[in-house]
């Protein structure tokens, strides 16, 4: 008997012998406008079935690379710091034996406990965020713990000249400013991804891919809409030269995919994690 656990395709490795893990952050207590990215992990299974395992792209294959689909985390209604913390505790867990995670949200916030386990065993973590929102107030209406702050927390912890971000094209202006001596921001599109790549050098770094960086033309299914995105291919091209990095962790969020009734969000969304699968072996 074959257990009733539904994975994602190509994503069928024992834990053992894995190299990355991926698993699930049904999580979206904070969204400050459409909620829905709980929802996103079992569609992103479900319908992962529409792919193929290889990629021409990148002419790889999921069959040849050592993968676990460890499904989603349970988290508890109405407790979003104890969701952080087995967010952070099951990260710490893959981190420390040696694999790279790989998180499907979710919203953006849970990028920010899976950031801290793998910067608790790299300090010189630096960290690579694609988004179409900068995503660094100190605080959203009163709280800072929230998807709209999730990278002034993780800030907090790196420091510095840690945080390349690219594709920003929402927030507010104090964010803009604050960023010029806090982070590398650089807005609208992927420019300036080659230059920050050399800068990085053999580093670990962490990914975390905002898929509402593309254009609303292209993924709909997201909560906050952010109209004058980059298209599927610029996308897809920035993911594939993230190979030359030492990527120690990564997570793509944001996809709410009842907003797409077509399927089409999904289907974006299930592209690009097989793509960011590809590139991290």
């Amino acid at each position: 008997m074959n257990k009733n656990i539904s994975t994602f395709i190509g994503f069928d490795s024992e834990y053992e012998e894995a190299d990355i893990v991926v698993f699930g952050s049904p999580f979206d207590g904070t969204t400050s406008f459409r909620p829905g990215t709980r929802f996103a992990p079992e569609a992103m299974r479900r319908d992962s079935y529409g792919l193929e395992t290889y990629s021409p792209y990148q002419d790889k294959d999921l069959e040849d690379y050592k993968i676990y689909d460890g499904g989603d985390l349970d988290f508890p209604f109405g407790n979003p710091i104890k969701t952080l913390n087995i967010i952070e505790e099951y990260t710490k867990k893959v981190v420390n034996e040696n694999k790279i995670p790989l998180m499907i949200g979710g919203e953006h916030l849970v990028s920010l406990p899976a950031i801290k386990a793998v910067y608790n065993k790299y300090s010189d973590l630096c960290i690579i965020h694609f988004d179409a929102h900068a995503d660094l107030r100190e605080d959203y209406l009163g709280e800072k713990l929230s998807h709209a702050t999730v990278m002034r927390r993780v800030w907090d912890f790196v420091g510095d000249n840690k945080i390349f971000q690219f594709g920003i094209r929402s927030g507010e202006k104090e964010e803009f400013n604050w960023s010029k001596d806090h982070t590398t921001l650089n807005k609208f599109n992927l420019e300036g991804l080659d230059q920050v790549l050399e800068v990085i050098g053999d580093k670990p770094v962490y990914i975390t891919i905002d898929l509402d960086i593309l254009d609303p033309s292209i993924f709909p299914g997201t909560g906050t809409i952010e109209p004058g995105g980059v298209s599927f291919n610029e996308l897809l091209r920035g993911i594939t030269k993230l190979s030359k990095l030492n990527i120690v962790g990564a997570d793509i969020v944001e996809l709410s995919p009842h907003y797409d009734n077509s399927g089409t969000s999904t289907a974006v969304a299930c592209k690009v994690l097989r793509e960011l699968a590809l590139v991290i072996k």
